[in-house]
């Protein structure tokens, strides 16, 4: 049995949210709470509150007892790019890519 959470279309860059992800991989939820609490990244509001998210899905959509859960899954794929256009010199025009983020976090219980 597993509980999960998804956060679609973030707008934060992919490769900025796994660096987070990485830490609270197979940690307690707790300490993984932690951990998203005291790290200073922008990915880390969002991530928290995704975290509580799957939290609660666990409690209250499969009564899993939440003292006993742990991060077993944890995984950022890109979403799409929003394209916008930055001014240069002499009438040029630069690309500038967007990124958006899906975040996806997978809660089990220890045996």
């Amino acid at each position: 049995m597993e509980a999960r959470a998804t956060l679609r279309y973030a707008r934060i860059a992919p490769r900025k949210v796994s660096i987070v992800l990485d830490q609270i991989r197979n940690q307690p939820v707790e300490m993984a709470m932690a951990i998203l609490k005291h790290t200073p990244k922008a990915a880390c509001e969002p991530l928290e509150k995704l975290l509580k998210s799957a939290m609660a899905n666990a409690e209250n959509n499969h009564n899993m007892d939440k003292n006993s859960l742990y991060v077993s899954e944890c995984f950022v794929c890109p979403g799409p790019t929003l394209k916008r256009i930055r001014p240069r010199a002499q009438g040029r025009a630069f690309r500038v890519l967007k990124r958006t983020s899906h975040v996806t976090i997978v809660l089990n219980e220890k045996e």
